[in-house]
């Protein structure tokens, strides 16, 4: 049998109160704390590792037993977030209802058409890396596992983790162009082909 047991509920179970907090609050510190990176490890310490060293066993013997080996960190990393609350702030008062009709528009048009036509990208940088053109592939290509032509040269375009699966369940008589989506595009490799 398995059981889920949610955070509040562990809070219960251990006798732990936790700070309350306003509606919206963690998401927006949530976020200052993702961009400020106020809890890295160069800021707090890699917790994993301290608490395989912490021998203790309550709260208030793993809060001391931290705070003396990490004197500073709460208050570094409180700086590192507040500086990034202030800065949302500032974002914050600057949003009206026609930046947040520009950004839907960016988010439902522009990117999404990006993200379903980013293989003829893909194509189309390969060809100027090798000096050549490029083509999408017809359905009979499509068939046969490939995506589009790089010159003459038939090529597929998959995810970098389909790599990683054991049982390819095609065979693909093309060279093979991998991709991973990153933050700000995709990272591409064409090492099969350049």
């Amino acid at each position: 049998m398995r059981i889920k047991l949610k955070s509040d509920e562990i809070r219960r179970i251990l006798d732990i109160e936790g700070p309350e907090f306003p509606k919206y609050v963690t998401q927006i510190l949530n976020l200052a704390n993702r961009n400020a990176q106020g809890t890295r490890p160069k800021i707090v310490g890699q917790m994993s590792e301290l608490i395989k060293e912490f021998d203790g066993f309550t709260l208030r013997e793993w809060e001391e037993w931290y705070l003396g080996k990490n004197p500073g960190a709460i208050e570094n990393a409180t700086d590192k977030i507040m500086g990034m609350v202030d800065n949302l702030k500032e974002a914050i008062d600057k949003i009206d209802r026609d930046m947040v009709f520009r950004w839907v528009e960016d988010f439902v048009i522009i990117k999404t058409f990006i993200g379903l036509k980013f293989q003829e990208a893909i194509l189309k940088k390969g060809a100027e890396f090798k000096g050549t053109t490029y083509r999408s592939a017809s359905p009979e290509d499509e068939s046969q596992g490939i995506d589009g032509y790089i010159g003459e040269i038939p090529v597929s375009i998959k995810p970098d983790t389909y790599r990683l699966k054991e049982e390819l369940p095609e065979s693909i008589r093309s060279r093979t162009v991998f991709y991973k989506k990153v933050d700000d595009g995709i990272m591409v490799d064409y090492g099969e082909i350049i």
